[in-house]
């Protein structure tokens, strides 16, 4: 029990005296294209950040398909045979 408080105060000092910039970092990729947002039109800005965000969003999806490729594979397998 005292451990646990223990970590809990220092973990609430570390984010009470961290800079705040600190956890603002965001993506390098975002982070580039909003430093460039004054060069670009509109609406190139927001394409560029949309597709950066679908970018990150789809790595995680492609390496859990991936990972259970088998799983899936029987599943779709398993819902042909059902409807046979």
């Amino acid at each position: 029990m005292r451990r646990t408080i223990v970590i809990f105060g220092l973990l609430l000092v570390c984010v009470l005296f961290v800079p705040g910039d600190l956890f603002a970092q965001g993506c390098s990729q975002c982070r580039l294209l909003t430093e460039q947002g004054s060069e670009l039109d509109e609406n190139s800005f927001g394409s560029n950040i949309n597709s950066g965000i679908l970018y990150l969003m789809a790595v995680p999806y492609l390496l859990l398909m991936f990972l259970f490729r088998k799983r899936i594979l029987g599943f779709i397998r398993s819902l042909r045979r059902k409807e046979a």
